[in-house]
């Protein structure tokens, strides 16, 4: 199997070691024997659950982290293996102090049976404990869950990004509203004209709504277009005004000082013609 394709085995076997780690948290770590009239009973047994109630808590923690890994990207990766190092250190360390102090892992469990709760007063019952295999259970689900953690740093490089479905999905979504957005009638088309804007440009950049700077500076290019626009039109159409009158007066064969110069004077020519 190729590094590329290694990340199915690893989160396998990281749902595993967190599976281990929450097994040894339900067993039972220590057998506690205590001296003849401490309490009612002469043993007491402490679960992982009294001895180390952290492993419920990182276990849960390094199998959602491995979870999240199947689909993260590549600097999640490398955040979530640290992470899972730091969880199996918490891990080993945990399991080894209940094992260097077992009555006092165990003095939760001791004294709601003898009726004490300081913790001399629960060393002074107990008269020997029994340790089960169950703590190096979790210890070991520790070391495996650092050395996992470090193997993510390195095998990650060569995964896969997350699936490109997510991001097709995305750029469909994204296609879909440029193509509402791009919705035009009769209506806007005739407030674009009014505005001196060709509304068959599809690349013309949209007008903001929100009021700001860019809509002012907008709205002033679109009023200086459309005075300039309408300057050319009365340009143009004086000059043609001025061609036309110019031919009608050749027409007649006038001299210069007899072409008529006001609407009066034209409509006393047109009389005399």
């Amino acid at each position: 199997m190729t590094l590329r394709r290694s990340r199915p085995l690893v989160v396998v076997a990281g749902l595993v070691v967190a599976g281990i780690v929450m097994l040894s948290w339900t067993q039972t770590w220590f057998t506690v024997h205590l001296r003849a009239g401490a309490a009612v009973v002469s043993t007491v047994t402490a679960d992982g659950s009294k001895s180390v109630p952290q492993y419920t808590a990182l276990a849960i923690a390094s199998l959602a982290l491995f979870l999240a890994m199947t689909i993260a990207g590549r600097v999640v990766r490398v955040v979530l293996a640290v992470i899972e190092v730091l969880l199996g250190v918490a891990v080993v360390v945990t399991g080894v102090s209940a094992l260097r102090d077992p009555v006092a892992a165990a003095r939760g469990a001791i004294g709601e049976v003898a009726g004490v709760s300081d913790l001399g007063g629960v060393r002074r019952v107990v008269s020997s404990v029994d340790v089960t295999s169950w703590p190096a259970v979790g210890i070991a689900g520790g070391v495996l869950a650092v050395l996992l953690g470090v193997v993510v740093l390195f095998v990650q490089r060569s995964w896969p990004g997350p699936s490109r479905k997510y991001g097709a999905a995305t750029a469909g979504a994204a296609a879909d509203a440029r193509a509402v957005a791009v919705q035009r009638d009769a209506i806007t088309d005739w407030d674009d004209l009014s505005a001196g804007t060709d509304p068959t440009d599809a690349d013309q950049t949209p007008v903001p709504l929100d009021g700001g700077p860019e809509a002012s500076a907008h709205g002033e290019r679109a009023r200086t277009a459309a005075s300039a626009d309408g300057e050319r039109a009365r340009t143009a159409a004086s000059a043609d005004g001025e061609r036309a009158r110019t031919a009608a007066v050749d027409a007649v064969g006038l001299d210069d000082g007899d072409r008529p110069t006001t609407p009066e004077q034209n409509e006393e020519h047109r009389e005399q013609h």
